[in-house]
């Protein structure tokens, strides 16, 4: 069958981007018995980024998969679900390491900070994307999904009788609802000029990026000699930090058993205060970055790219709306932040989760107003914004050690608490089969974060990102930023009191099997009644 001979065919549902987020929408919509067109202007298999798992991502992957009845989906909520069933090419992630540079000055063994993904509870991910976004496209297209790839749309039209799409070579196709997961270029927010001009991210960055081989474990160099965190750097990903940006290292080759000898590297900066330089190669950029950086390149001395740089201008970009007539933008359709935190897949996951349920209704019931999906572009308008506070706020805690170690511990109590919602959503769900446990989690006071934990940690974001932007405007000394949010952490009541998120001497995080017995007594005596449900 050509592609024209799809044109007589009308889809319950189009979607752009046959990526991670197309390919898992593709195959929840397909496995309940929605009439899937999934089309990508590429093929497979492919390079992307948007590598490293976090827990929260894991919990939101089973959340899809048993919710949506697809079993294939849960392999990617673990380790050894990926390396079995997925791509043994993957690595393994154990931590989230951060490593405080100053330029011109020796590293300082004291200034790391870590937060460990327990070994005894789960090992989280790096994704080799080539592998698992094909996987999760074949497995759309197994459970009936309709693909074309090598395809690109050029035209759309939206409308109360659905959707009209033209392809660059003339043909046309027909759906009810039209999903763009495609990313930055997205030919939903060009045909309907849904971007932000300019963006109203308030974090600025660019980045250049690649897979090597011949990486060194940073636990080998020298500068790392002195450390004392709880797993190893290279267990997990790591982040190289310092004034102006971070450095990414992400191993595919750091567990027994490693066939893949390759490590993602990506320098992120911000464009403003370290502008692009067009007479320079990415490759020159990276090694004139490690000549004023000499312990971080510790880690290249024998490292070399196997594939193209890729560099970037200015990463931010966002929308205005997500949702219109018969359309939704997803993921990196919808706007981008950053890759610190490696929110983005679960940001996808996420939007997968609450929109798979509504195209499923709508197929079947045949409404497909707009009100039914306005939930969406609130999700997703708020997680970009949370992110952007997250990151806006790194950026500037990376001018000084203090107000940095004080914004991780406000980064470890995002992702901390509403893991800790989700999971218990999930074992709630697979107590009772009830959906509404899962309906209920989109209830939110703020849009972005879960209750009952999101009121709280917005309030914190907030006063985080207002007291860095008194900092960036000269307005508040760093040392002083620091410990006012120390001292707003150690006083958050829906903070468990165990985990010590205000301690600036608390560094390194490790949930061992003690210290979540102590959080759980907590909860149970301690917690504000609102917390305490999560505990019971």
């Amino acid at each position: 069958m050509n592609n024209n001979d799809h044109a007589h065919e009308r889809y319950d549902v189009a979607i752009l981007g046959a990526g991670m987020a197309g390919g898992m929408l593709g195959a929840v919509l397909a496995r309940n018995g929605v009439k899937v067109l999934l089309i990508d202007a590429g093929t497979h298999p492919r390079f992307a980024v948007g590598e490293s798992t976090i827990p929260y991502t894991s919990a939101m992957t089973r959340i899809v998969a048993e919710r949506y009845q697809v079993p294939e989906i849960e392999h990617l909520a673990s380790f050894r679900g990926i390396q079995d069933k997925v791509s043994a090419m993957s690595g393994r992630k154990q931590n989230f390491g951060f490593v405080y540079h100053r330029e011109g000055l020796p590293q300082n063994p004291q200034e790391i900070n870590q937060l460990v993904v327990p070994e005894w509870q789960r090992t989280e991910s790096h994704l080799f994307r080539q592998d698992t976004d094909a996987y999760l496209f074949h497995l759309a297209v197994r459970y009936g999904a309709t693909a074309l790839l090598a395809t690109r749309i050029t035209g759309i039209e939206t409308g109360t009788d659905g959707v009209l799409l033209r392809s660059e070579a003339g043909a046309e196709y027909r759906a009810e609802y039209l999903v763009d997961g495609s990313g930055f270029r997205s030919p939903v927010a060009d045909a309907f000029d849904l971007r932000e001009n300019p963006t109203r991210a308030r974090h600025h960055s660019r980045t250049l990026f690649t897979h090597m081989v011949g990486v060194t474990p940073y636990d080998d160099a020298p500068s790392a000699a002195a450390h004392k965190q709880p797993s190893p750097w290279h267990h997990g990903t790591l982040h190289h930090v310092f004034d102006g940006g971070w450095l990414w290292v992400i191993p595919f080759d750091n567990h027994d058993g490693a066939i893949s000898p390759l490590c993602s590297v990506g320098l992120t900066l911000d464009e403003r205060v370290f502008p692009k330089d067009g007479g320079q190669s990415p490759q020159q950029e990276f090694d004139a970055f490690l000549a004023r950086f000499p312990q971080i390149a510790e880690q290249f001395t024998n490292a070399r790219a196997v594939r193209p740089w890729v560099s970037t201008g200015r990463l931010q970009y966002s929308s205005s709306s997500t949702v219109g007539e018969r359309y939704c933008l997803t993921a990196h359709a919808a706007g981008f932040i950053d890759a610190l935190y490696s929110r983005g897949l679960t940001n996808t996951v996420e939007v997968v989760n609450s929109l798979a349920w509504r195209l499923i209704e709508a197929a079947r019931t045949g409404d497909w107003s707009t009100e039914n999906f306005a939930y969406i572009d609130d999700l997703q308008q708020g997680l970009y914004d949370v992110h952007d506070d997250l990151v806006y706020s790194s950026f500037v805690g990376f001018g000084h050690y203090d107000l940095w170690n004080a914004v991780t511990r406000v980064w470890e109590a995002t992702s901390i608490m509403p893991t800790m919602t989700v999971e218990r959503a999930y074992r709630a769900f697979m107590d009772n089969r009830d959906e509404q446990v899962f309906k209920d989690l989109e209830n939110r006071t703020t849009p972005g974060l879960p209750d009952p934990v999101g009121a709280d940690i917005h309030a914190l974001l907030t006063l985080t990102r207002t007291t860095c932007q008194a900092v960036e405007a000269g307005g508040l000394e760093p040392a002083e930023a620091a410990a006012l949010l120390f001292e707003e952490l150690d006083k958050a009541a829906f903070l468990p009191e165990p985990f010590a998120l205000g301690d600036p001497d608390n560094t390194c995080f490790e949930a061992t099997p003690d210290l979540l017995g102590q959080a759980l007594q907590w909860g149970r005596t301690k917690a504000p009644e609102h917390i305490a449900r999560l505990f019971g």
